[in-house]
């Protein structure tokens, strides 16, 4: 039987059981769409990623043996979406069975629904076999229970798949070192190079604004430096475990104006991917550590696969529990629109500065930079969230909604109203010069609370407390700050108030 096997392109698993045998009556498509070009816009170096990936997967593939039909952007065939490609394709080539992965994100997975509902011929759908979960794994766990608290799903995780355990019990006497991994980085340990790999990529560039797709952010065209096969994949995975791995926990809270990378892996593009299985990537890291225990402590281990393990299969279980509604809400009441320097970088503020040029030269900021820095600026001047959702979902290489969403909406701008994190994620400069060297070359002082000279975030915080304290009432990890808001007197409170108004309403003047 003729079979149409569609393979998406955040779908570049290898290891995939479609692949093992060589099956001249499969056909294998993948496409370059604007129909995913255009649902949001994205960062040059997004596009060039995903698509370059595609290309060298659908290239393994066809070395391996197997039939592919691969539609590449400028294409004249290329119907651009889905459903025609498909239709097009099952007539074009007597295509019997349609079969495809389940998709990672709501809007593809219900397309595909009505696509196998409008074709003639029967049709299959696959898992990824890429996650540690299936869908509903998460939403079974906490089945009767009013919080999902990440710490308990992700003990069960550890349990379940006996990752860093020793007799039932967590490896180094602990479930959690989160404790340890808040140090600010000053210059030392040394930090190596980042490993890149230099790749001209004019031509494919050339095809994409042929196109007329529309994105932004910066390219270097002669030295694109992501992974874009298993290969590259796995080379960056092995300078993780024998560069960074040794502090990665100690620093992955830290922010450097000279350093952005400092010890992360940079493997997330690899893994939303899944040219990378996060299994792979959890041995291989715990792997190294128990060969090289008496040079690495536990904490900086546990902290990579509490990311990995715990946060991003925890985010992916809300996502599906939640979805399709969770991206309409808005529990806080945002409605301010995104400033105009998060597409250029311009603000005299150095964090935010300094985050978001990172974000538009190299598609890339590490965790602490989206929430801490962006995000909680983001919440503080209370922008709508689905702008702020839009924002991430384009400029990061390794955003795609299922994990983007639950991150952008959930933890760093409390739209969820508590659903993901139980307190929102904001704070004043203290934070942000307690974890870093951003605010001794800022125009403005971390110290000063009010003025012309106090660092926005100052009043900005205040005043979102203030403004929102009626949704924190019953919060009780909100408690103190909102008891220290009560002494302040009113007129501290109204010259706080007054100059985050002035921030809230002219944000592209400081």
């Amino acid at each position: 039987m003729k079979t149409l096997k569609l393979i998406l392109g955040d779908q570049l698993n290898l290891s995939h059981s479609w692949f093992h045998h060589v099956n001249d009556d499969n056909l294998y498509m993948m496409a370059e769409m604007r129909q995913e070009t255009d649902y949001v816009k994205h960062h040059i170096q997004k596009v060039v990623g995903f698509f370059l990936s595609m290309r060298n997967f659908a290239n393994t593939l066809e070395d391996k043996g197997h039939n592919v039909l691969y539609f590449k952007i400028g294409n004249e065939n290329n119907p651009q979406n889905l459903p025609d490609l498909i239709k097009k394709t099952i007539s074009e080539h007597q295509i019997e069975k349609f079969e495809y992965q389940l998709p990672d994100e709501y809007r593809l997975d219900e397309q595909l629904k009505e696509i196998c509902e409008s074709i003639s011929i029967p049709s299959v759908a696959f898992d990824t076999e890429h996650f540690y979960t299936s869908r509903d794994e998460l939403k079974n766990h906490f089945k009767g229970k009013k919080q999902l608290l990440m710490e308990s799903f992700y003990r069960m995780m550890r349990k379940k798949h006996n990752i860093l355990m020793a007799n039932e019990q967590p490896e180094g006497g602990k479930w959690n070192f989160d404790q340890s991994n808040r140090k600010k980085w000053d210059g030392s340990p040394s930090i190596p190079k980042e490993l890149t790999f230099k790749k001209d990529v004019s031509k494919l560039l050339e095809e994409i604004q042929s196109a007329e797709v529309n994105t932004f952010g910066n390219i270097d065209a002669k030295d694109f430096p992501w992974p874009t096969s298993y290969q590259e994949c796995k080379e960056l995975l092995e300078f993780f475990c024998s560069n960074l791995l040794k502090y990665f926990g100690d620093y992955q809270d830290a922010l450097h104006t000279e350093q952005k990378y400092l010890f992360h892996s940079r493997l997330s593009f690899a893994m939303n991917s899944k040219m990378l299985s996060p299994k792979e990537v959890i041995d291989t890291v715990v792997d190294y550590y128990y060969k090289n225990k008496d040079d690495i402590h536990i904490s900086q281990v546990e902290g990579f696969i509490r990311q990995i393990l715990g946060w991003r299969e925890y985010m992916r279980g809300v996502y599906w529990k939640e979805m399709p509604g969770y991206a309409k809400l808005n529990k806080l009441e945002n409605h301010n629109p995104l400033p105009n320097f998060f597409w250029t970088g311009k603000t005299k503020m150095n964090c935010l500065h300094k985050a978001i040029t990172q974000s538009l030269d190299d598609a890339y900021a590490h965790h602490i930079q989206r929430l801490m820095v962006i995000g909680n600026y983001a919440l503080l001047t209370q922008v709508d969230p689905n702008q702020v959702d839009a924002w991430y979902l384009g400029v990061y290489i390794d955003a795609i909604e299922w994990v983007e969403i639950t991150n952008t909406r959930g933890m760093s701008q409390f739209a969820d109203g508590g659903l993901v994190a139980t307190k929102p994620y904001v704070s004043s400069a203290n934070y942000i010069n307690k974890m870093g060297n951003y605010c001794k070359e800022c125009s403005y002082s971390h110290t000063v609370k009010s003025g012309e000279k106090s660092c926005p975030f100052n009043s900005l915080y205040w005043n979102f407390l203030e403004e929102k304290k009626a949704h924190f009432k019953n919060n009780q990890r909100m408690s103190m700050m909102l008891s220290l808001l009560e002494k302040k007197s009113k007129e501290e409170l109204n010259e706080l108030q007054e100059r985050a108004r002035n921030i809230i309403e002219q944000p592209d003047q400081f």
